[in-house]
């Protein structure tokens, strides 16, 4: 369940900047969006493979 609170504190961490960016135009912020959404891509699919490897294990 570490893994699902890695998720959460990714997510919650990008907030003020999607604010930012979605409310105040901060062009700055939507990059920091972006990069956050990249690492958000890069962990899902470390747990994706994890899991598939627990599920084939047995």
């Amino acid at each position: 369940m570490s893994r699902f609170s890695e998720v959460k504190d990714l997510v919650m961490s990008l907030e003020a900047d999607f604010e930012k960016f979605y409310d105040k135009g901060n062009q700055a912020a939507g990059t920091r969006v972006r990069k956050g959404m990249q690492d958000l891509k890069n962990l899902a699919q470390a747990i994706r493979t994890e899991v598939q490897d627990m599920k084939n294990a047995g």
